[in-house]
């Protein structure tokens, strides 16, 4: 046992991780990083989807529906409409399995719909658009079923690499400072290796959580063991509830089910609307109370009978056990969403982390097995290299900033106060990026 507890075993477990897996891991490191943005990377690729200018109230729900199924008239059952989380957001319409991407493991329908005029604007498949495939290439490799039982298993062998990362990290407590040290100096391999095992210090915390809060999510029947409860895992709407009313012909709307849900939660937020499908069909009002950390898919949830009126069963998380608050927090803590802000960046800066990792650790590998020859970095010699990337990239924001100007005229409406702001901004950047240019052209001319 001795033996196999040694440094050099270790390194080797480490060692052959990062070569079988080390692939997987900064590619759902780097997918992931992206997806923590995944609707404001949407909205900037389509800017009808932002309603610039907010007036009035919404429509109700009951008209926006309406809209809903006049344009897609032959989808029958069940739609959920879940609310905006912004004055300019778009309602969505899902409708969880069309005919088109019936035999996919998760591809509905997606309607994005103006809430304050009912009109919609847009519809699209999950998984065909950049950001919900980058999601999926994230979460099921684009391999459905089986995607995602390897991005679970991934998960759990990232958790290992980590914890044997650490495990040869540590220096002992007399050496901790020369650990912390990058030689950069010493050869372009020791700084590698020094910026790879600084690196996975720093992001050893965040890489082990979202490692394994994302093998639960994969395997839900881990999660069920863990929290000692069913139907806890993301997506699950809790129990099959069915109407025993008598069908007439006075049903009752989306606007009135939701009044109704609002009883027993007067102050709680709604985010979903689910339809009822069928005669025994039952709506499904999914609300969000303050003290719940999950934001876009909250659990308090209210089932109101289409035919009376009534709410059948409430679920309140005000009332759950231990383990099934350890439950909701997985999903808002894999996002990023229960850290607010700074937590969403700091996930991904660890999901971009992984990446470096990788590339580092890969280098340093390649060194040793005499594919790559170690060589001094020099970094005066740098300096030119770097002062022309400098005006590249005061270039390039030029013409970032200046794509953005041409897409704004083509916009149909901005306040006056934000376009004063825009303009001041550009004109800033645009004398910053010339300076830079015309400096760079004198290095040039110098050398």
């Amino acid at each position: 046992m001795q033996r196999l507890l040694t440094r050099a075993t270790w390194l080797k477990i480490h060692l052959y991780l990062a070569l079988s897996a080390g692939f997987l891991f900064a590619l759902m490191g780097l997918s992931g990083s992206i997806s923590i943005y995944r609707e404001e990377l949407d909205e900037l690729l389509n800017p009808q989807l932002i309603i610039e200018a907010p007036q009035g109230n919404y429509q109700s729900l009951d008209k926006i529906m309406a809209s809903v199924r006049t344009a897609h008239p032959n989808r029958y059952g069940s739609w959920t409409l879940e609310m905006p989380r912004s004055p300019k957001g778009m309602i969505t319409a899902w409708y969880d399995k069309p005919t088109e991407t019936f035999f996919e493991l998760y591809a509905p329908l997606m309607v994005s719909v103006n809430p304050y005029t009912g009109d919609v604007v847009m519809s699209r498949f999950w998984g065909k658009t950049a950001t919900t495939w980058l999601l999926d290439l994230h979460t099921q490799l684009r391999l459905d079923r089986f995607g995602w039982n390897i991005a679970g298993i991934s998960g759990i062998l990232l958790i290992v690499s980590c914890a044997t990362g650490l495990y040869l990290w540590w220096p002992g407590t007399e050496e901790i400072k020369q650990a912390l040290t990058v030689r950069y100096k010493a050869g372009m391999m020791l700084l590698a290796l020094d910026i790879h095992r600084l690196l996975g210090l720093l992001s050893a915390v965040a890489v082990l959580i979202l490692a394994f809060t994302g093998a639960l999510l994969s395997f839900p029947s881990a999660l069920e063991a863990l929290a000692g409860s069913s139907g806890m895992e993301h997506g699950q709407t809790g129990r099959n509830i069915t109407s025993t009313a008598i069908p007439n012909n006075r049903p009752t709307g989306l606007a009135a089910a939701s009044f109704v849900a609002h009883g027993p939660f007067p102050k709680a937020e709604l985010r979903r609307v689910t339809t009822p499908a069928g005669d025994t069909g039952i709506y499904r009002i999914n609300l969000r109370q303050n003290s719940e950390i999950n934001h876009r898919h909250p659990f308090t949830t209210v089932w109101v009978d289409r035919w009376s009126g009534q709410i059948k069963e409430v679920r309140n998380p005000g009332k759950f056990s231990n383990g099934e608050l350890f439950a909701t927090w997985i999903w808002p803590l894999h996002t990023g969403e229960a850290l607010g802000t700074t937590g969403r960046f700091i996930w991904f800066l660890a999901g971009l982390s992984l990446f470096a990792l990788y590339v580092s650790g890969l280098l340093r590998w390649l060194c040793r097995s005499g594919w790559v020859r170690d060589r001094k970095v020099n970094f005066s010699a740098l300096l030119p290299l770097l002062y022309r990337l400098q005006g590249m990239s005061y270039q390039a924001i030029l013409g970032i900033f200046l794509l953005i100007r041409l897409l704004a005229k083509k916009a149909k409406q901005y306040a006056p106060h934000v376009k004063m702001a825009y303009d001041k901004l550009l004109d800033w950047v645009k004398q910053i990026c010339l300076r830079a240019i015309h400096r760079q052209k004198q290095i040039d001319k110098n050398n």
